[in-house]
């Protein structure tokens, strides 16, 4: 016997508790046996199967050697992880199938009411029983005796009822199977969001690492030049000042000789002067002849030998860039495709 809504009183006690005995996937009555998943939602068993089947192709039966498969809740997406029984591994709910006994007790005894069932608009004392196949519409035998439908092919309600509620039911388990997988690609597509970002954090770290290292290499080459720079200076600088010093040596021997010259010029006496003058003649002569000093040669000052050119590295840095391999922009093609379908 089929129990369709609104055989009772909208709003009644009844049609409430009707509402709960609905299963989410045939949108039907539960029919025994019952299960109830960990999530304490139920669902007829056969409905709960097939969902379990089409979501999980490699499962076939009870005497599979599979080892179960998983089965997410229609009403709250709660994955549950069955056995290799598959869904006949559940729990029975005992006490929603005594309720759905008493519920259909009640509605049994019950005597049926005008209006209850649906009735023909061009034949208002006929219900509908039978259905056009030509029209694809519910109609009434009168229809088809005398009606608008007499030249159309019929069939019993019940047998396009049937049909029409499996072809739902299928559309129903597609649906559920869709949506899980269109969950796993969700979740495909978050994991693979949490690794681009990990990734990406690691991709910094090893490329402050790379320029940091550099940095520390021109560092290090920048200390060394100045080093060898300052060490130039240096050498320069001592013998520069050692020449200064040989000559002011030097000056200060020919004031002296001056001096002593100018003193013996004054002299007045012919025979104290010629007593020293040969002598004084000729350390001057001497001085004037030997003890040449080095000079520096021209442009020894200059530093233009530690001059470095930078062009070539410049260039280098500006013409940095990542390395974009062709297998990883097929990749990343192959990977846009993926989410495309």
């Amino acid at each position: 016997m089929d129990f369709q809504a609104g055989i009772l009183q909208d709003g009644s006690p009844m049609e409430s508790l009707e509402k709960q005995l609905i299963c989410p996937i045939c949108l039907e009555m539960f029919s025994k046996p019952v299960v109830i998943l960990p999530c304490q939602h139920n669902l007829c068993r056969k409905c709960a199967n097939d969902v379990f089947q089409a979501t999980n192709p490699c499962w076939q039966s009870r005497g599979s050697v599979i080892s179960g498969g998983r089965f997410r809740c229609p009403s709250c997406r709660h994955e549950v992880l069955l056995d290799r029984h598959g869904v006949y591994g559940l729990q029975r709910n005992l006490l929603v199938e005594n309720i759905i006994d008493i519920y259909k007790q009640e509605c049994s005894s019950r005597p049926l009411k005008k209006g209850e069932h649906p009735m023909c608009k061009e034949h208002e004392d006929e219900r509908i029983n039978i259905y056009c196949v030509t029209c694809e519409v519910p109609t009434c035998s009168m229809c088809k005796v005398f009606g608008a439908h007499k030249d159309c092919e019929v069939a019993p309600l019940q047998t396009i009822f049937q049909g029409q509620k499996t072809e739902l039911n299928n559309c129903i388990s597609m649906l559920v199977a869709g949506n899980d997988r269109i969950q796993t690609i969700i979740s495909q597509l978050e994991d693979s969001c949490q690794s681009t970002e990990e990734n990406s954090e690691a991709a910094k770290r090893e490329l402050c690492a790379r320029f940091d290292a550099l940095a520390a290499l021109l560092e290090e080459k920048k200390a060394e030049l100045l080093q060898r720079i300052s060490q130039e200076k240096a050498d320069k600088t001592a013998f520069i000042r050692s020449l200064i010093c040989q000559y002011k040596e030097q000056l200060e021997k020919s004031s002296r000789l001056v001096e002593t010259s100018i003193q013996a010029a004054e002299e007045t006496g012919e025979a104290a002067f010629l007593m020293n003058a040969k002598q004084l003649i000729k350390t001057i002569v001497e001085a004037s002849k030997g003890g040449r000093l080095d000079k520096i040669e021209q442009g020894y000052e200059n530093m233009d030998a530690f001059s470095v050119s930078l062009d070539h590295l410049t260039e280098a840095v500006h013409a940095l860039d990542f390395d974009l391999a062709e297998e990883d922009e097929e990749y990343f093609d192959g990977e846009e495709e993926e989410v495309e379908e």
